[in-house]
């Protein structure tokens, strides 16, 4: 069974979306904007990030992996 390229393009997607989850870069930073620190904004905006990947995700390569028909 062979693999569309775009199967390898989700899975370096979701790979970059895990190993930037946590913000090592940030620890020890005590910087704040807007009255939280920039870790904290830093988690917020990648999890919207991860949402919109996610819902990408959802309108093709999801139901292709499932053998189902998507419904319009």
């Amino acid at each position: 069974m062979t693999r569309p390229k775009t199967d390898y393009l989700w899975v370096g997607a979701f790979a970059v979306l895990v190993a930037f989850a946590v913000p090592w870069f940030l620890w020890r930073d005590a910087t704040t904007w807007a009255g939280l620190p920039v870790w904290l904004w830093w988690h917020i905006g990648w999890m919207a990030l991860a949402s919109g990947v996610f819902y990408l995700f959802t309108r093709g390569a999801w139901d292709r992996g499932m053998n189902v028909e998507r419904e319009v």
